[in-house]
């Protein structure tokens, strides 16, 4: 029995999906992970996808209930809104930082979280034919949670699953030393100087992106590399050399350079990129949604179950509907900011269809790159960067370029505010078609998927606000604390949020770097022209990674390009020694990849939770124990040990009986 079959009996052993235990457990795995990403995403900037964790976490408590793989399947959905749903936090502080806000006011963040991820839900229906089921996308996290799943429920997938949990125990003890503990290194990063120009090298030692790099390919890791090229060894010392920051070291010049100039560049090419995406997308989305209407016209009993979504005709009017509370949102807005009722109407309208119109473009993009690089690695702080650009230009438009202070600021709060529901939208499309990808290959219901997730959307939505106001009033953020007499040490970072705002403020009055951006969407135009050139030769190279390569941090991007060298390679030596071997070894190859992500993952969370219980950050580090010098060797050891171990188990002969399978 192959691999879909046996998934199909289980179905029928186990058909329910949709239970009352299921979607409690759901909700609580929601509320658990959420606070995790919340303190991670304001501490540090990065968030975590909670699709595989919750996978595994819902399978072991279900299995002790009989419950089956579709049941499982259910619950690892709705929870996945909590690694998504979180993601505002990259764009709405932002109206904090500004003084605009003085906390979180709960009916509109909720209503911000709530109206944006349905929309993300309405947005990403009808792209699945086209991007999910009519693609040969990777799906990294898609396929990882499959496996996931799988490795519990079938008889195969048990065969596999010592395999998965022993890389997720090596991924997991690893993430631990290096994350928990800090007795090892997390990554090697070197800096030096050639005349003027500043050089920055080095990787990161995660394994859990060792997995994606292996489960996205060579094609998309080699244009994430070109953008590493670019920018970390032509554009950053270049500026560094033209004009390079006084005082400072090569590192701090070369970082510098980068987080104020050249990443920039990235979002032009992001941008450039993205709309190239959409525009590529726009002829198999149309025929989606025609497939999408015409099955709406058929009996449901009449389509296959994995193939019923939510009727599109219900999905569009609903999708409507929501423009009359982000109406009220904007309209309240603007009313209390003092503007008049036809200067307030003004805004709400172009504030709605700019959450329209750019919010489903984002949408397809990030579901494109869901299925390219997978959630964790998508930028959607890049998102929120070109939606707070396309809106800054436009907003003061409506209020008068040359209004007073006062006006300004509402302008800018007004962007902010339409960027965070953008940014929302983008990160539930993201999230929902990388669950669907999960449900095509273990045969679930596409439209029992979409209402659960809706589901997970409205718990996040109510516990997000309390959420956020007991982090900021406990720490304060940067640049923002609550009240006088706190510790600003302890204040959280909130860093993109703070990028955001200050772009936001740079076309406002005026003062952004133009330039880089322009020059991102000319290198952006060269790489489309080489995606397309490639893609006749059957070669893929994205475009829009190019920019996501230098756009992400260098330890991010060198350690995924490391993971997609690595399966490479040894794909052609076992093609060379084995070829009969190389069905197994791919399949090895996927496990061992989800069980990186999920060891990983789970160190992550529950390393969120320790700091959060703490109060503070690194709360277990023993990193006084060793000099930084010993942590490094040890990481880079550790690292190279466990790479070496990877490939020796990609490269293993398959057992006699297994070729040609």
């Amino acid at each position: 029995m192959d691999a879909r079959n046996e998934i199909a009996a289980t179905a029928g052993r186990h058909g329910r999906e949709i239970t009352a235990r299921g979607l409690v457990l759901g909700a609580a795995i929601t509320v658990a992970f959420m606070a995790a990403n919340i303190y991670m995403g304001l501490k540090t900037g990065m968030t975590f996808s909670s699709s595989i964790p919750a996978a595994l976490l819902s399978m072991g408590a279900l299995r002790l209930v009989g419950g089956g793989i579709l049941e499982n399947n259910i619950v690892q959905t709705q929870a996945s809104a909590a690694g998504t749903l979180c993601n505002v936090i990259l764009v709405l502080p932002g109206l904090v930082l500004i003084g605009y806000w003085h906390g979180f006011p709960f009916w509109e963040t909720s209503l911000v979280c709530l109206v944006g991820g349905w929309l993300g839900v309405a947005f990403s229906i009808p792209l699945r034919r086209a991007l999910v089921t009519g693609s040969a996308l990777p799906y990294p996290e898609g396929i990882a949670a499959a496996e996931v799943l799988r490795a519990g429920h079938t008889e195969e997938g048990r065969g596999g699953l010592t395999t998965l949990l022993a890389a997720a125990a090596g991924s997991g003890l690893v993430a631990f030393l290096t994350n928990g503990v800090r007795l090892l290194a997390d990554g090697v990063l070197t800096a030096f100087a050639v005349g003027g120009a500043a050089f920055s090298v080095g990787s990161g030692f995660s394994l859990a992106l060792i997995g994606v790099g292996y489960l996205v390919g060579i094609g998309a890791c080699l244009a994430l590399l070109t953008g590493v090229a670019i920018a970390w060894g032509i554009l950053v010392p270049l500026l560094t050399a033209l004009g390079p920051p006084a005082g400072v070291s090569p590192g701090e010049a070369a970082q510098a350079v980068w987080a104020g100039q050249v990443r920039l560049v990235g979002a032009g090419i992001i941008a450039v990129g993205g709309f190239w995406t959409v525009a590529a997308l726009a002829r198999p989305i149309l025929a989606s949604i025609g497939q999408a209407a015409a099955a709406a016209r058929r009996p449901a009993r009449d389509l296959p179950r994995h193939e019923r979504d939510l009727p599109i005709l219900w999905v569009g009017v609903g999708a409507l509907a929501l423009a009359v509370p982000l109406a009220a949102l904007f309209q309240t807005f603007g009313l209390s900011a003092g503007l008049s009722g036809s200067t307030a109407a003004w805004v709400t309208a172009a504030c709605v269809l700019f959450c329209y119109v750019f919010g489903a473009a984002m949408a397809a993009v990030c579901g494109y790159l869901a299925g390219l690089l997978g959630s964790s690695t998508s930028p959607i702080s890049g998102i929120g960067i070109l939606a707070a650009m396309v809106g800054a230009v436009a907003v003061p438009l409506v209020v008068g370029v040359a209004a007073p202070p006062d006006t300004q600021r509402f302008a800018m709060a007004a962007v902010l505010l339409a960027a965070s529901v953008v940014v929302t939208a983008s990160s539930i499309a993201n999230d929902n078609l990388q669950d669907l990808k999960t449900g095509q290959l273990v045969d679930a219901t596409p439209w029992r998927q979409q209402a659960v997730l809706l589901l997970g959307v409205a718990v996040g939505s109510l516990v997000i606000v309390p959420l956020l106001s007991l982090l900021y009033g406990a720490y304060g953020f940067v640049g923002a604390l609550p009240r006088p007499g706190m510790d600003p040490r302890e204040a959280l970072a909130v860093p993109q949020a703070a990028l955001v705002t200050q772009i936001t403020d740079g076309i406002v009055h005026g003062t952004l770097p133009w330039p880089m951006l322009l020059l991102g969407g000319v290198l952006g135009l060269g790489a489309v022209g080489l995606e397309r050139v490639l893609k006749r030769r059957g070669v893929s190279f994205p475009a829009l990674t190019v920019g996501i390569g230098m756009y992400l941090p260098l330890s991010v991007e060198m350690t995924i390009g490391l993971g997609g060298l690595l399966g490479f390679v040894c794909e052609r030596a076992l093609r060379r020694r084995d070829p009969g071997g190389l069905v197994q070894s791919r399949r090895r190859g996927i496990l061992i990849a989800s069980g990186l992500l999920v060891g990983e993952s789970f160190v992550g969370v529950g390393l969120a939770a320790v700091d959060a219980a703490g109060g503070r950050t690194g709360s277990l580090s023993l990193a006084g124990t060793v000099s930084d010098g010993t942590a490094l060797w040890l990481g880079l050891g550790v690292f190279g040990l466990a790479l070496g171990i990877i490939a020796a188990a990609l490269m293993r002969p398959a057992p006699p009986l297994t070729r040609g399978n």
